[in-house]
């Protein structure tokens, strides 16, 4: 399998969340917004779709 370079950002991840939420007729605050980025996040590492690349 090829190993392919991905970026994710969580503001990213936070802007599709709020767009998707106020779609379905919620209005996240943007603290929740940034929970839930932060958790798809952690989540994406857990599961090793992504692996975390720290900068130095």
């Amino acid at each position: 399998m090829k190993e392919i370079e991905v970026f994710i950002d969580t503001e990213e991840i936070a802007e599709f969340f709020f767009h998707e939420l106020v779609r379905r007729g919620y209005v996240p605050t943007e603290e929740e917004l940034e929970e839930i980025a932060d958790i798809t996040f952690e989540y994406l590492i857990e599961k090793c779709i992504i692996d975390e690349d720290v900068d130095e």
